[in-house]
């Protein structure tokens, strides 16, 4: 009986599963993202959300596009419009009018005569850029122990921060870039540079050769769907010919603007912590499971920064 219970033993050790001594499976970006404390998450201000309510669907169903506005020290002449022109119901009853596939949506007032309010500002070609003097806070993120790593890309060094993509040159200039979901000024031939009441948010490959030669002034991070969606323009680039084609828009407003229940919140993960330097490396370097060969690098706009919805309490 001894031998029989010592021979039953041996033979359940090697039935016995083998997963309590292998790894746990690599956390992918997403997770980390999750996994991380709330300490690393900064809240949105509303007086930084750009709320565009679009005419319902077919279905009836509302369709809301939520807008975080560029932070300082980038755009602000132009945001500065932008304010301007949302306080004054500016964009109430203009339209979508142009749906080009794999570049961009934009809308504004389609008959180019609707009045602009007063006192918008000329804003100069200078500052599509800022110098690293005049980006507030640049040489103290560099300065923590823990700042954004750099990511190489074809059109600059870039990396993240304040929560934003954003382009360096060798000569110290920052400045946003074009990925998917930002939001630009449109304009006419150089040396306009736009108003800020014609917008562009762009729902293709990220056309980076864009950046410097157009204002960024924000990016979608809510409701996109309801724009890449659109039917695509029936005109040279995606303009549509009729008005029954245009997509209507019911209001344009800063959140802080409307009611207390009806702002919404949101939330990016802090550029300058240990989470997203994570984060960035798994984007960068996949490993977790469903991938064969890490890719050993990537753009900025592969590495989008972490924005989540914040439940009302």
């Amino acid at each position: 009986m001894k031998h029989l219970l010592l021979a039953a033993t041996a033979a359940a050790s090697f039935t016995l599963p083998v997963t309590a001594s292998e790894p746990a499976p690599t956390p992918s970006p997403g997770e980390i993202a999750a996994a991380a404390p709330a300490s690393d998450w900064i809240a949105i201000a509303p007086s930084d959300l750009l709320v565009m309510d679009l005419a319902p669907d077919a279905k009836g169903k509302p369709r809301r596009v939520v807008i975080q506005l560029t932070p300082a020290p980038f755009s602000q002449g132009w945001i500065g419009n932008i304010r301007k022109l949302a306080a004054a119901h500016w964009w109430d009853g203009t339209s979508i009018n142009r749906v080009q596939d794999n570049y961009v949506v934009q809308w504004g007032d389609a008959t180019e005569k609707k009045p602009l309010p007063e006192g918008l500002a000329a804003v100069p070609e200078s500052e599509y850029v800022v110098s690293r003097t005049g980006a507030a806070g640049w040489d103290a993120a560099r300065a923590m122990k823990r700042s954004a790593p750099i990511i190489s890309d074809p059109y600059a060094s870039s990396q993240a921060l304040w929560g934003w993509p954003v382009g360096r040159g060798k000569d110290g200039e920052l400045w946003p870039v074009h990925c998917y979901g930002a939001v630009g000024v449109g304009r006419n031939m150089s040396p306009d540079t736009g108003s800020g009441a014609e917008l562009y948010t762009v729902i293709g490959h990220a056309p980076r050769h864009l950046d410097r030669n157009i204002a960024v002034v924000g990016r979608v991070i809510g409701g996109i769907e309801h724009l890449s969606s659109l039917p695509r323009g029936t005109e040279a680039l995606g303009f549509y010919k009729t008005e029954g084609e245009r997509t209507p828009i019911a209001s344009i407003r800063i959140a802080s603007e409307l009611p207390a229940a009806d702002q919404p919140k949101f939330e990016y993960l802090s550029t300058e912590g240990d989470s997203f330097a994570r984060y960035a490396d798994a984007r960068a370097n996949r490993r977790d499971p469903f991938f064969i060969r890490p890719a050993g690098g990537a753009d900025i706009c592969n590495i989008p920064v972490p924005v989540r919805p914040v439940a009302a309490k």
